[in-house]
């Protein structure tokens, strides 16, 4: 298959955040810089980032460690948005209070606006450079989202987002290829990491 209709997805969780979860700890920017660095090599014209403050400052730093760098772009799919209420029934007997508590506080609201976002995420970033896609992007986005993106790449259950277990700043790739299935190629990777910066924000 041609590599012209190749799509790698690059999935990256915010770098840590402050307390109040808005702009990013002095650990968060290095994490944030560290992150730039190893996808600085690749031909990346645009980085689209989540509205919060701390999924933006995260993409402009990445941003800044290109020798060009990349435009970037504001979009509520890439959001921090609870992607989908799984049914008790759905859901193995002994997860299913684990995961359930977790979600109980999630009103209709919220309930319906996350799928909406959620099935526009899909639409947006999922699947082969084509329809005018980039060959390659890179999202800076939230634990929530990369999980429904990689439940859908594996075909997995739509509830299987859950658990949210990523490390801030930590890597996902995702390649689509048209006629082919998805393959998650790298998942929550923080290689690009030192060692003393690895793991926060995994549970």
């Amino acid at each position: 298959m041609s590599r012209e209709t190749t799509r790698c997805l690059c999935l990256a969780r915010h770098a840590e955040p402050e307390d109040d979860g808005a702009g990013l700890t002095a650990i968060g920017s290095l994490q944030a810089r560290h992150l730039g660095r190893r996808l600085a090599p690749l031909a990346i014209g645009r980085i689209l980032h989540g509205p919060l403050l701390r999924a933006a400052e995260t993409a402009r730093i990445v941003a800044e460690q290109f020798e060009r760098s990349p435009s970037l772009s504001e979009h509520a799919a890439a959001g921090d948005f609870v992607p989908r209420l799984p049914r008790r029934e759905e859901l193995p007997d002994a997860w299913a209070d684990t995961v359930m508590s977790f979600l109980e506080d999630v009103s209709d609201d919220e309930a319906s606006e996350g799928a909406a976002l959620a099935a526009e995420a899909i639409d947006l970033l999922a699947g082969p450079a084509l329809d005018g896609r980039e060959p390659v992007d890179v999202v800076i986005t939230h634990a929530f989202t990369i999980g429904l993106l990689v439940a859908h790449a594996l075909g997995a259950p739509a509830w299987r987002w859950f658990p949210p277990t990523q490390c801030h700043a930590g890597l996902t790739v995702i390649r689509y290829e048209a006629g082919a299935p998805p393959s998650v190629v790298v998942a929550n990777d923080v290689a690009h990491l030192p060692a003393d910066l690895r793991w926060t924000g995994f549970p």
